[in-house]
């Protein structure tokens, strides 16, 4: 049963879920993630460190989220409780943080308040949960995370939680529980003991693999999805991107057969997940596999070279009216300098592939702002845009390009709020309002940026913007307050003018 919209109570969402996993164990977990419900749910990865902690006799994970109202919890003096217990989060033994991008990490701050713990490790004392952190954040640049957690499980922790739960609660204290996380496992970054010197990232072994969904709901944008991966990582070497081929060892590709075998009778939509899903040598099989059992299936990641009549024929079939695709570059003179070298034919077929097989709108994701960007990049995507748009009713999901760690990009200046706004209007006025246009913030963007290429210094200074307000001139405040002379990348103001350069330090 789907509710109206609204603010709803943990016991409704609860009546609303499948797959869900109520058990008591004498070794309890906390599993929060620092965003809404609505966006936690819709983490595979999430999803799949809930079920992997369960499965052990001998503990229970409880699930616990941001609210959606953090101002209204504040007030209320309401804590933080886990969905499966009712229990204040702050009561468990283990606070485990999933956390994925950079911005959630004010989520962090406020769960943790909210849960009654002082946000910095260092403020907690020693009888305090252990703060335990993992999620994709990890894969680029956990430093900013590092004030608030106790240890942080780097890359893949379908394995290493089971090793860092056994070594908590085997422990008679917080300092001989780190030391034992640092000396045992050589994924676990420990801050208090290893400053700024972090670990390699974890690579999962094939047992548990692939991840699916324990839990469906209609209350997250996927509407009870069921979502699994038929691949991890990527073969490619996309320059700008963090799971490119030389993260863990590339793209591992999962039997179809046991794809299909782990999706369960009662899910009728089902979301395929990977960095490279097209990329899987029998993806159109297995599209059309689950089709055939009559249900709707999603691909994320999907790849214009590999998209084919047959494919957008068995997605149709699956229910899709938009085919989304990346395009990243402006030009395809920038395309080849981050290697993503998409001619504008291959777009064109794109088009007419989707224009074929009844689709009825093609989106291309973009990134604005990056390295040797120009006005006359903007204008060729202006100009195809328009032509794409002849073919099939088109739109372009623009995000600012932030350049991240561990990859050939790192360290490469943010282009500027006002450069971005100014390319944003240019690619407006180009196309004619012929091309439905969506953007994401530059002033967000920016701000993602700092902490991107920042280290623990950054991530303090978001406790003093949440404390702020947490509007964009406060995160701007908390940056601009930082010290000078602290070790950090080249950072460009926010309020960076056309063609100008205005860094704030040089490392």
């Amino acid at each position: 049963m789907t509710r109206s919209p609204g603010p709803m109570t943990i016991d409704a969402r609860l009546q609303d879920e499948t797959g869900t996993l109520f058990k008591d164990a004498p070794e309890r977990v906390a599993l929060v993630y620092p965003s809404p419900y609505t966006v936690g749910m819709s983490s595979l990865g999430y999803q799949t460190i809930y079920r992997t902690i369960n499965a052990s006799s001998a503990r229970a994970a409880h699930r616990a989220f941001l609210p959606e109202d953090v101002t209204d919890a504040r007030r209320r003096r309401a804590p933080l409780v886990t969905y499966e217990a009712r229990v204040p989060v702050g009561d468990y033994p283990v606070v485990a943080l999933s956390v994925s991008f950079e911005i959630e990490l004010a989520g962090v701050v406020q769960v943790l308040e909210l849960a009654g713990l002082e946000p910095l490790a260092q403020d907690r004392p020693e009888r305090a949960p252990i703060v335990l952190a993992g999620g994709p954040l990890t894969f680029s640049n956990p430093l900013p995370l590092a004030p608030f957690a106790d240890v942080i499980l780097m890359g893949e922790a379908d394995d290493t939680v089971h090793q860092a739960l056994d070594l908590i609660f085997a422990s008679r204290s917080k300092r001989d529980t780190l030391r034992a996380l640092a000396d045992a496992i050589p994924s676990a970054y420990v801050p208090s003991l290893h400053g700024d010197q972090m670990p390699p990232v974890e690579k999962a072994s094939a047992a548990g693999l692939p991840a699916r969904a324990q839990i469906t709901t209609p209350h997250t944008e996927l509407r009870d999805m069921f979502l699994i991966e038929p691949e991890r990582g990527c073969h490619r070497g996309c320059t700008y991107c963090v799971m490119r081929r030389s993260t863990n060892d590339g793209m591992r590709t999962f039997d179809i057969d046991r794809v299909l075998e782990l999706v369960p009778a009662h899910a009728k939509r089902v979301g395929l997940v990977g960095a490279a899903t097209t990329d899987h040598p029998r993806i159109v099989e297995l599209v059309e596999a689950l089709v055939g059992r009559g249900c709707e299936v999603g691909l994320s990641s999907l790849r214009a070279d590999r998209l084919n009549d047959r494919l957008v024929a068995a997605l149709r079939a699956g229910g899709q009216t938009v085919l989304t695709t990346a395009s990243d570059g402006a030009s395809q003179r920038l395309r080849a300098s981050i290697q993503r070298r998409g001619p504008e034919s291959l777009f064109s077929k794109v088009a007419e592939i989707c224009k074929r097989q009844g689709m009825k709108r093609l989106k291309l994701y973009m990134m604005l702002g990056l390295p040797t960007e120009d006005d006359d990049d903007i204008d060729e995507l202006a100009r195809f845009s328009v032509a794409l748009s002849e073919v099939l009713p088109l739109s372009l999901g623009i995000a600012p390009f932030v350049a991240k760690r561990n990859t050939p990009l790192d360290g490469t200046p943010f282009a500027g709020i006002d450069v971005i706004e100014a390319r944003l209007a240019r690619l407006r006025a180009g196309v004619k309002g012929r091309v439905d246009l969506r953007s994401t913030s530059a002033r967000w963007a920016w701000v993602e940026y700092v902490l991107a290429q920042g280290g623990q210094a950054e991530g303090r200074a978001v406790l003093d913007a949440v404390h702020a307000g947490g509007r964009f001139r406060h995160w701007r405040d908390a940056f601009e307050a930082l010290p000078a002379d602290r070790p950090r990348r080249a950072l460009v103001r926010p309020t960076n003018r056309l063609g100008r350069t205005l860094p704030l330090a040089q490392r």
